[in-house]
Parts: structure tokens; C-alpha cells; sequence
């Protein structure tokens, strides 16, 4: 305002001048006329330098001036100084993350919101082969072009990571993980996982040899522990009781041994290739007719079929999970308590089959390590009751080999519920070539 009312003041002083020598001259109109001229025309001067300095030379100073241009002049260079600062502070930051980033053993990709590669560090050139000189600006999938990585990319759901093995050094095994920032912009890292999975390979080669070679002792002392049983009373009482607990401790080391070689086999393999229509509403009849003879008819067991599909998999790894769940729910749960088996429609297409009891429940502080191998809520009643602690770890297994994933819902006193959800893909009208498979729901099953 002040330097406006400068101006203004500057104004008046040129035309009452200018006016006055044309008044002494006998010409006030041109007087007057000449005033405001010289007024525009310093004007005209201060604008020919702001253009030429916007447009010739805007990184240096700009030009002096008089008046409000002279302030108008001072603000744009008060202005630059700040914006030069800010840039060199910014220019600092992204240099310390680059190098950060340089100084890292994992790879980091960044890509732009169409997918393009952006920046990367060294270790990206050598796990994934990346060339800056002639790969900057290219898609991501046209280099990283496995199929399953693409199908990654575009899903969008970056929750869990990718394994892959390296597109350029075919001894690594990396793990992607994709995170969304910025304006639709994507950062990849990429972690070499080899030795790790090298450690899981040898861990799982160790159950499975120590598992395999273990059944033939095991099948020795049984035989003879039940021949000894046939004449156990010829024995001292001592020995009998000792012969019984035997027998019982080596029937759970069968039992331990076959679940070690099933969850070796399944790790093996996360995906099966069976494809047999599984009808569930007899496969869910069995089992409940087995778990009634497990609970000696002390459980209620219902049965409610409401999904029409069948699944496509393979039929004993589904009966081995979902008798898994069922089992459990009849082990776990005081006489007397209810246990439903349910089969009926999900969320986008997709299918669930939940097991629900309502006994005890369980804390949900254990539910994230329920699928954890030999983990175990209460160690004295799972002891007690013959469980392994490899049941829902096998169960796990069989829903990854089928597309399906395991939600488990539980608090204390208020019963469990393990629901096994399949989706749409896996899922067909349960009319096949098979016979028992095309034969219609029986009202029983329906509602039991």
C-alpha cells in the first residue's frame, strides 16, 4: 500500500510538473499529455526488463528498479532466494535417500503412476538385470515378464509378497513386495530369500527323511506290542499297565509320523492339480457320522448345506482339512456342546464351509499362531487328548493348494468358528460325469 501510494504521489508531481512548463509555454494540454507519456513509458521500461529477465535469465538476479517496481523487484528476488534454499534442501534430501538407498543389499524400483521405471538402485541391476542406460522409462512387466508377477502387478492387492526366482541369476530366489505412494506411484523392493528358503528346503527334507525312516521301527514295535497284548494276562499287573501306556504312546507316534509326512508332502506343492468335482454334501455326511462316533454320541453335530457348488480339488486332501476342523471342535469342547458343519454362499461368488462349536472358546491373542506347526493353546488338554499340533497346519496347507484361505473367529466363552472360504474359481455346479456327484441335496442334508 505504501509503495502504491508512492506511485499515486509520483504520478500527481509528473502531470502538475509537466502540466505547469506547458502552461508556460502556452500548451497545458500537451503539457499534460507529455506527463502521462513519460509516466507510461517508464512503465513500459520496468516491464521490458521484468520479460526479459522471466525469460532470458530467470535463474540470476532480477533487475533494480524504481518506485513500486523497485519493490515489486525486491519481492521476486526475496522470493527466489527462498525457492533456492528450499531446492538445494530438497536436492539434499533426495541425495542422501539415493544413496541410502545405493547402500542397501536389497533392491528398490521406483515406478511412475503408468508402471514405468522411474529409478533404481544397484542392487536392483544385479537381481533383476536392470540397465539404466536403455531401461529408464520402460513398462515394468516388458523386463520383469513372468507370468506371475504380471498377474501381481495388476491385481493390486500387495498384502502378502511374491517369491520368485530371479529373472537374470537363475541360483537366487527373491521375494517382491509392491507398495502404493503418491500419486498412484508404486515402489517395488526385492529381497534375496535364497538362503532362507535354502534353510526351509533342508528343514523340510529333514522331517520328511527323519519321518520316513522312523515309520519302520515304529511298524516293528507295534507288531509286537499287540502280539504281547494277546497274551497280556499271563503278565504281572505291572507289566500290562505298562504294556497299555505302550501301546497308546507308539499308536501317537504313528499318528505324528503320518501328519509329518502329509505336511511335507503339501509343503512340497502350494497349488494341486487335481481337478475331481468334490460334491460336499455326502463328504460332509461321512464325516459327521465319523465325528459322532469319536464324540461316543456325547456332541450334538448339524449339518446345514446351503451352497449348491461343488468344489474342485482333490478329495482326501479336502476330507483330511475339514475332518481336521471337525475333530478338533469335538476334541476341545466339553460333552454336550454343539458342533455345526456349514456349507453356503460367500462374499464375490466365492464359497465357505465353517465349522462352528460353542464351547470354550479361544483367546484371541493364540489365533494368529493357531496354523503354526506343533503350536498348541494348552499343551496338557492337547496332550490328553492324542492332537499332534500339526492338524490345522495341515489344514492350512490344503485350502493354499486350493486357492482357499483359513478365517478363524473366537473369543473366551463364546465358542469358535473356522471358516475355510473357496473362491469362485474353484467352485462348479456340482452336475458331473460322476454319478454320485449328480445326485440331488437330500432334504436331510439341508437343514440337520
Amino acid at each position: 500500500m505504501y509503495y502504491w501510494t508512492n506511485e499515486l504521489w509520483r504520478l500527481a508531481y509528473l502531470i502538475i510538473g509537466m502540466g505547469g512548463l506547458g502552461w508556460l509555454i502556452g500548451l497545458p494540454g500537451w503539457g499534460l499529455a507529455a506527463g502521462l507519456a513519460l509516466f507510461i513509458a517508464i512503465h513500459i521500461r520496468h516491464l521490458r526488463q521484468l520479460y526479459a529477465w522471466l525469460y532470458q535469465n530467470p535463474h540470476q538476479e532480477p533487475p533494480a528498479g524504481t518506485g513500486v517496481w523497485g519493490d515489486l523487484f525486491d519481492r521476486l528476488y526475496r522470493y527466489q532466494k527462498a525457492q533456492h534454499k528450499a531446492q538445494s534442501r530438497l536436492r539434499d534430501v533426495i541425495r542422501r535417500v539415493q544413496e541410502s538407498a545405493e547402500a542397501m543389499r536389497d533392491s528398490v524400483v521406483m515406478l511412475d503412476r503408468r508402471g514405468n521405471l522411474d529409478w533404481w538402485n544397484s542392487a536392483a541391476e544385479y537381481m533383476l538385470g536392470l540397465k539404466s542406460s536403455q531401461d529408464r522409462g520402460q513398462h515394468v512387466t516388458n523386463l520383469l515378464r513372468d507370468p506371475q508377477f504380471i498377474a501381481y502387478f495388476e491385481a493390486r492387492d500387495y498384502r502378502e509378497p511374491l517369491i520368485l526366482a530371479s529373472p537374470v541369476r537363475g541360483d537366487l530366489v527373491l521375494q517382491f513386495q509392491l507398495t502404493l505412494f503418491g500419486d498412484d506411484e508404486r515402489l517395488i523392493l526385492v529381497r534375496d530369500i535364497t538362503r532362507l528358503q535354502r534353510l526351509e528346503q533342508m528343514r523340510q527334507d529333514f522331517v520328511a527323511n527323519v519321518s520316513h525312516e522312523l515309520k519302520t521301527p515304529l511298524t516293528v514295535l507295534v507288531g509286537y506290542l499287540e502280539t504281547y497284548s494277546e497274551h497280556a494276562e499271563q503278565l504281572p499287573p505291572r507289566w500290562q499297565r505298562g504294556l497299555q501306556q505302550m501301546q497308546e504312546q507308539t499308536l501317537r507316534m504313528q499318528n505324528l509320523v503320518t501328519d509329518l509326512l502329509l505336511l511335507s508332502r503339501l509343503e512340497t506343492d502350494h497349488r494341486t492339480q487335481q481337478t475331481t468335482k468334490i460334491a460336499l454334501p455326502g463328504l460332509l455326511e461321512s464325516i459327521r457320522r465319523d465325528a459322532e462316533t469319536l464324540s461316543d454320541n456325547s456332541h450334538t453335530l448339524r449339518l446345514e448345506i446351503e451352497e449348491p457348488r461343488a468344489i474342485v480339488g482333490a478329495e482326501q486332501e479336502i476330507r483330511s482339512a475339514i475332518s481336521n476342523l471337525v475333530f478338533n471342535a469335538v476334541r476341545y469342547t466339553t460333552p454336550g456342546s454343539t458342533v455345526t458343519l456349514r456349507w453356503h454362499p460367500w462374499r464375490t461368488g466365492s464359497a465357505a464351509l465353517e465349522v462352528i462349536d460353542d464351547g470354550e472358546g479361544i483367546d484371541p491373542v493364540h489365533i494368529p499362531r493357531l496354523t503354526e506347526r506343533f503350536y498348541r493353546v494348552d499343551k496338557g488338554r492337547s496332550t490328553a487328548t492324542g492332537g499332534t499340533g500339526l492338524g490345522l497346519a495341515i489344514v492350512k496347507h490344503v485350502l493354499l493348494r486350493h486357492d482357499a484361505h483359513l478365517e478363524i473367529e473366537s473369543r473366551l466363552g463364546q465358542g469358535a468358528l473356522f471358516r475355510c472360504v473357496f473362491p469362485a474359481a474353484r467352485l462348479t455346479q456340482a452336475a458331473g460325469d460322476i454319478s454320485q456327484e449328480s445326485t440331488p441335496i437330500p432334504d436331510s442334508l439341508r437343514r440337520r
